[in-house]
C-alpha cells in the first residue's frame, strides 16, 4: 500500500472531520460544529497529510512560529491504516519543516501517553489550560 505525504496540501473541512469520525480524535474534538472545525484547518500553519489514493488516512494539524515552539495539536490516523508508522511519518515530517531550536508540543489522550513516551517524548507536568467557558480569575 503507497501513502503519500503531502505538506500544506488543502485539506477540506469535510474531508478533516470525516478523517476525525475514522480516528479516536473525533470522540474529542467538535465535529459537530462546522464552523469551528472549518476554523481549526483553515487557520493552522503547519498541516501535514497522508493520503491513500485520493483518501486523506492521516494529519498532523500544528500552528507553529518554526522556530521556537511548535504546538500539534492534532494527530489523527484512520483506524484501518494505523500500526503502519504512519503518525509516526507525519510527526517526523512535521519536525522537518521547523528550524533546528524548534521543539515539538501536544497534549496527549490518556491512551496515547505510552505511544509518546515510545518516541522519545518527554513528559512535562507544567501545562495548563483555561477552557473556553472558564473565567480567568483576578
Amino acid at each position: 500500500m503507497k501513502i503519500k505525504y503531502k505538506v500544506n496540501e488543502v485539506v477540506s473541512t469535510e474531508q478533516f472531520i470525516d478523517l476525525l469520525q475514522r480516528s479516536s480524535l473525533g470522540q474529542r474534538r467538535p465535529i459537530e460544529d462546522a464552523q469551528c472545525m472549518k476554523g481549526m484547518v483553515e487557520n493552522s500553519n503547519l498541516l501535514v497529510s497522508a493520503w491513500h489514493e485520493q483518501k486523506l488516512v492521516g494529519v498532523a494539524r500544528s500552528m507553529t512560529d518554526l522556530h521556537y515552539a511548535c504546538y500539534l495539536s492534532d494527530l489523527a490516523v484512520d483506524m484501518v491504516y494505523q500500526q503502519r508508522g504512519i503518525g509516526k511519518q507525519l510527526q517526523q515530517l512535521t519536525r522537518q519543516q521547523l528550524g533546528p531550536r524548534c521543539k515539538l508540543i501536544l497534549i496527549a489522550a490518556p491512551a496515547a501517553n505510552e505511544y509518546y513516551r515510545e518516541l522519545g517524548f518527554t513528559h512535562n507536568e507544567r501545562c495548563w489550560t483555561l477552557m473556553a467557558d472558564e473565567p480567568m480569575s483576578s
